[in-house]
């Protein structure tokens, strides 16, 4: 696989959750390119073109960052704060996939930029529903920003 054709990257530590994850993209057709990384340091690494991903380019960023919130090295919470506060990063969807149920990370995930919170179901057909509908919404439905648009938040409708 081509870092340069990337659609997903799944930030999961848990093996398991990755492989249904996986398992599940790859049933709906919807895995061609999916990028696994274990940590949050390792997905900042990533997504900021540094460390061992420093030859990938800005230019051809993933689609859609699935991302658990509980992870070594660098949580979740603090990937997301850090993605979505830079220019080059912020139009990633990010869709926090995480078995956290508190409310306060619920709310924090919001308001810190993630495009949707969903709790990893318990049961495997229902957490292979729910990850084919999130890659099909986000992979074939949502209309993203043009990677070519380097115009400022605001400025299509004058309030730059």
């Amino acid at each position: 696989m081509s870092i340069a054709e990337l659609d997903i990257l799944l930030v999961e530590d848990n093996q398991d959750d990755a492989d249904l994850t996986l398992h599940a993209l790859q049933r709906e057709k919807l895995a061609n390119r999916v990028f696994i990384v274990r940590d949050g340091e390792q997905a900042l690494d990533f997504l900021f073109c540094r460390g061992e991903f420093a030859t990938r380019s800005f230019h051809h960023p993933p689609k859609l960052v699935l991302l658990d919130l509980k992870l070594p090295k660098v949580d979740g919470m603090e990937v997301l704060k850090l993605v979505k506060s830079d220019a080059r990063t912020r139009t990633i969807p990010v869709v926090i996939l995480t078995s956290s149920k508190e409310e306060r990370d619920l709310v924090s995930g919001y308001n810190l930029g993630a495009n949707s919170y969903i709790q990893k179901p318990v049961d495997f057909a229902q957490f292979r529903d729910t990850v084919k509908n999130v890659g099909l919404y986000w992979l074939v439905t949502n209309q993203p920003v043009p990677r070519d648009s380097h115009s400022p938040v605001g400025a299509a409708d004058g309030r730059s």
